[in-house]
């Protein structure tokens, strides 16, 4: 049988692939689900798994992600230092060091139009610190996964009323994004698409009167929706409200979302509403739940900065053992965005108005997730 030479001089059969060090081993643990933005446009958000098999640093250059083989998107080496986090920490970085794992959060905004990949791969340039000299320089390519297009949830609103802020929504530098948990022996990403719903007064505050008052918030006691029929699979009660302006300390892994409520949408889709009032939840476990109906009022309980409906839609009945899943509410109108989270964070600290840029007329947008930093206004559910 004929023979080509190969790598370090060994021998492969011929037809095989040629043998290339690859210093990254890279995959993709949850693929993609497809689901349309308030943008109009279809996303991608999933995060790509790097791990350094080398005994030095490999600074990233460019990523890029490729649908079906054709390019979608790159990213410099900016854009990977914002995005790549090491294993255990939130804080981004360029390099991966030696030995080391990390997360790249990816997030692809297909164009208007554009076919949904049924593959992803990427191709990665690199310098590797313990390559030979002169041969640092490498590209690779891996990480290959099918995507996932399975039916988005499509809902009602969680609440009603308007002028809401969609703050730390998907998809880009969201706290909520990011936020992988090692739970069990694996890493969950249940917040992949989890808002926290705030609301503004007449005047653009997200509160007036004392800071350090739940009443004092505009959202404070607004109540939560059901946002589709369904069964309720769990509820936490027995918490006090936090006091606003400061997370808590010592706060469990089991008290994080406060007294909440859990509802089973079918299809392994589940709705988490977080943070609630004591004593405000009027459902129990096991009871069939109509869209619209009211499960709870919105407080400040659990591990949370100021009062707030935290909302999102995951693949199990665990807020701590599950992944989020994408969702489009049915129908929303967006009256305005915000100049971003940091601008967002700085009026709610300072108690003074949210900068608000308007959107008029008023945007109608159907069967979307609201992205990040919109201003948003819901009817009552039908």
């Amino acid at each position: 049988m004929a023979v080509i030479a190969g790598v370090s001089g060994q021998a492969c059969l011929a037809g095989t692939p040629t043998a290339q060090m690859t210093p990254l081993i890279l995959s993709v643990q949850d693929a993609p689900v497809p689901f349309l933005g308030s943008d109009g446009r279809v996303h991608l958000v999933y995060e790509l798994w790097l791990e350094n098999f080398s005994s030095g640093d490999v600074a990233l250059k460019s990523v890029e992600v490729l649908g079906d083989g054709a390019a979608l998107q790159r990213l410099d080496a900016g854009a990977i230092a914002s995005r790549l986090q090491p294993a255990g920490t939130r804080a981004p970085t360029g390099t991966l060091a030696k030995s080391a794992q990390g997360l790249l959060f990816l997030h692809v905004a297909l164009d208007t139009g554009a076919p949904i990949p049924k593959q992803l791969s990427h191709r990665i340039t690199m310098r590797v610190a313990a390559a030979p000299p002169g041969s640092e320089e490498m590209t690779e390519s891996g990480g290959v996964s099918e995507v996932d297009h399975r039916k988005v949830a499509v809902i009602g609103p969680p609440l009603r009323g308007e002028r809401y802020i969609s703050a730390d929504s998907c998809c880009d530098a969201s706290r909520h994004t990011r936020a992988a948990l090692p739970i069990n022996g694996r890493v969950w990403l249940g917040q992949r698409f989890a808002v926290d719903w705030e609301q503004m007064d007449s005047q653009d505050r997200i509160y007036s009167g004392p800071k350090e008052d739940p009443k004092s918030y505009t959202i404070f006691g607004q109540e939560a929706l059901a946002v589709a029929d369904g069964s309720v699979s769990s509820i936490t009660e027995g918490q006090a409200e936090q006091v606003p302006g400061k997370y808590p300390t010592r706060i469990s892994l089991d008290e994080a979302d406060g007294n909440s409520v859990i509802l089973d949408l079918g299809n392994q889709q589940y709705a988490l509403y977080a943070h609630m009032q004591p004593g405000s939840i009027k459902v129990h476990p096991g009871e069939r739940v109509k869209r619209g109906q009211v499960l709870g009022l919105v407080g400040n309980t659990g591990n949370s900065l100021a009062p707030h409906l935290h909302f999102q839609v995951m693949d199990g009945p665990s807020s701590l053992t599950a992944n989020g899943l994408p969702y489009e509410i049915d129908q929303f109108e967006v009256t305005g965005k915000t100049p971003g989270t940091e601008a967002f964070d700085e009026a709610e600290e300072k108690g003074v108005p949210v900068p608000i840029t308007a959107i008029p007329p008023p945007h109608t947008v159907k069967e979307a997730l609201p992205l990040d930093q919109l201003v948003v206004s819901f009817a009552a559910s039908r």
